[in-house]
């Protein structure tokens, strides 16, 4: 018998507790069809929370419904909400009354003897006790349904931080990108005249700027965030209510009342005597009221609970399609950005081989001018040519002869056409791309 496992489930929606005994490496899901017999709940729409607001995972067997050790272990409770319903409005019956106890509420001036009254009102005080005992159970249950709510809350917290973190550096990447493109393409048009020109490029950058501006869009996220705000207002004054605290003092006052009212039964001598249960029957009307009273209170507060609970639920998908926008138009645009660097670059390239070619094609035009004259005309002492035309000629021991100056002229000539033959490559590929 110790080491048996059982399990008491108190149905939130029917304030009824309902227990199971647990198999050896019970799974979560058998347990979920046996409690779906027993409320037609089914095992989709149910939710199992600790005292903690924990729900219970369905990976892990059904044994950690049961806490470790002899404390509690019968009194432990596992609470069950329908997920198909965010209103609990009853109404929930009193737990019934025992025949006896039935019999004086019927006519409490009924005179009964000493010892008997002595059981009747024993029944009566534990009656009284039960009321408040499981207005303690559904209270448990709803603070369970609040702690559960906190932790969505904290979820949507923290999806929403990510969310508008996410947002303010798309917006900043947009502004710089904006920035950046107007100033490339008003540099670009101030070189078209005299420089490089692409006018598929020049679209291109274009259609950039007009993408980046439709990538704007993702950033708004206004209409989530003013949600998100309301209802957090709605959760902190859910907190701040008078029935988010345990409403049951009338109820232990009236217990207190009905076990000094037994006591004193208690202490008169059994004898002949006779007596009514005029007062011990006000007591358990009055607890009957008090309990319809706080359970009315208390099942109005868990609905409005359920209905945040559930706004969360439905905010959270629309929260990840808005994440998840908004990183796909931050890697649009700095793509946009990297390619349009690239192609800057490659503008780059292409004007300094062009520049390249230019000093080249002026240097091989001057050679044969200016090399051979420089290398036949000898140096004076001032520094000035002198322009003696025979004297002028160059030994073989004092310079290149004439066969090496063609060569190297040749030679420029070669790497020239390379040079344009390379130039007109990357023109028509910058085209093309």
């Amino acid at each position: 018998v110790l080491f048996l496992q059982i399990v008491h489930i108190l149905n939130m929606t029917s304030a009824k507790i309902v227990s199971f005994l647990l198999h050896p490496e019970e799974s979560l899901h058998s347990l979920q069809n046996r409690i779906e017999f027993e409320t037609g709940i089914s095992p989709g729409n149910q939710e199992l929370l600790l005292e903690t607001g924990i729900c219970l995972d369905p990976r892990k067997p059904a044994s950690q419904c049961v806490i470790d050790g002899v404390r509690g272990w019968d009194s432990y409770m596992v609470y069950l909400f329908d997920k198909s319903k965010t209103v609990y409005d009853g109404p929930f019956a009193s737990r019934s009354l025992s025949d006896c106890v039935n019999y004086i509420v019927q006519d409490s001036k009924i005179q009964l003897p000493i010892p008997q009254l002595r059981k009747v009102w024993a029944e009566a005080v534990h009656y009284v006790i039960g009321l408040k005992e499981d207005y303690s159970r559904l209270f448990q249950g709803q603070r369970a349904a609040m702690l559960s709510l906190l932790r969505y809350n904290a979820n949507l917290i923290k999806m929403k931080n990510n969310m508008v973190s996410a947002s303010q550096q798309l917006k900043a990447k947009l502004e710089f990108f904006h920035q950046s493109i107007r100033l490339d393409l008003e540099r670009y048009s101030d070189q078209m005249a005299y420089g490089i020109s692409s006018e598929k490029m020049l679209k291109a950058w274009k259609e950039m700027e007009e993408k980046a501006s439709q990538c704007a869009q993702a950033e708004d996220i206004g209409y989530l965030d003013e949600q998100i705000m309301a209802l957090h207002t709605e959760i902190v004054e859910l907190q701040k209510s008078p029935y988010a605290r345990r409403q049951g003092e009338v109820m232990e006052t009236l217990e207190q009342r009905a076990i000094d009212l037994y006591k004193q039964l208690k202490t008169r001598p059994p004898d002949h005597a006779y007596s009514d249960s005029t007062d011990m029957v006000k007591i358990i009307v009055q607890t009957v009221q008090s309990q319809d009273r706080v359970l009315k209170e208390l099942f109005g507060h868990l609905s409005k609970l359920l209905g945040c609970k559930q706004k969360i639920i439905d905010l959270l998908p629309e929260i990840e399609v808005a994440l998840n926008n908004i990183k796909e138009a931050d890697n649009s645009v700095m793509q946009m950005q990297g390619k349009r660097q690239r192609e800057i670059w490659h503008l780059l390239k292409i004007a300094c081989t062009q520049s390249s070619s230019r000093s080249l094609v002026s240097s091989s035009l001057e050679g044969p001018a200016s090399t051979p004259a420089a290398t036949w005309l000898p140096q004076s002492s001032s520094g000035n040519a002198a322009p003696h035309p025979l004297s002028s000629l160059a030994a073989p021991e004092d310079g290149e002869n004439f066969a090496d100056v063609i060569q190297e002229n040749v030679n420029y000539l070669e790497l020239f056409s390379s040079i344009l033959q390379e130039v007109r490559q990357e023109q028509s590929c910058m085209m093309v791309s």
